[in-house]
């Protein structure tokens, strides 16, 4: 328990560092704004009781909005992108990845389950993000086509990630 504590917030910071050094940094167009940081909830244990997921979400958004000049922006994307993981989590896993204690990554699910479910995620999160941010409707479609590619990029990292960091084993019989 102690380990995978120390584990946890170990992956919680360089994820924090690998968004703030270099995903932040990279400028690639004002409407790519990819957040990978949002994996550390994305890849949360299904069995974790909800309030608990609310309350990582929570400290996740503040330390990010702590280090990006944004009071209280990504604190509420990412409550709101907890909060409907749930749901999302007992709709599309089966009772028994729910009993047990499974990380909802690609090599325990798969990579085309893996990547329709961090679309999603990621797409609540930044839609959330970004129409806090521009505040109104009157920049809708631009706000849309900044959420839909800034999506697309961070999916696109987080599943290169899973791809190096995590033990994929084709043999499992899943796409």
């Amino acid at each position: 328990m102690i380990i995978e504590l120390v584990s946890n917030i170990v992956k919680f910071m360089l994820l924090m560092l690998f968004q703030l050094l270099v995903v932040n940094k990279l400028g690639i167009s004002t409407y790519v704004n990819p957040y990978v940081y949002v994996v550390f909830i994305v890849l949360l244990p299904i069995k974790i009781k909800p309030w608990i997921v609310l309350v990582i979400s929570c400290l996740t958004g503040m330390v990010m909005d702590s280090f990006s000049s944004t009071p209280g922006l990504h604190m509420a994307a990412c409550v709101c992108m907890g909060y409907l993981r749930g749901f999302y989590l007992r709709f599309a896993t089966g009772k028994d990845d729910q009993e047990s204690n499974i990380i909802p990554n690609l090599s325990n699910k798969g990579w085309v389950w893996f990547s329709i479910y961090t679309f999603i995620m990621v797409f609540a999160h930044h839609f959330m993000l970004f129409f806090l941010e521009i505040y109104g409707l009157n920049q809708f479609f631009g706000t849309l086509t900044q959420i839909f590619l800034s999506t697309l990029f961070s999916v696109f990292i987080i599943v290169i990630g899973q791809f190096l960091f995590y033990n994929f084993s084709p043999s499992k019989g899943r796409i």
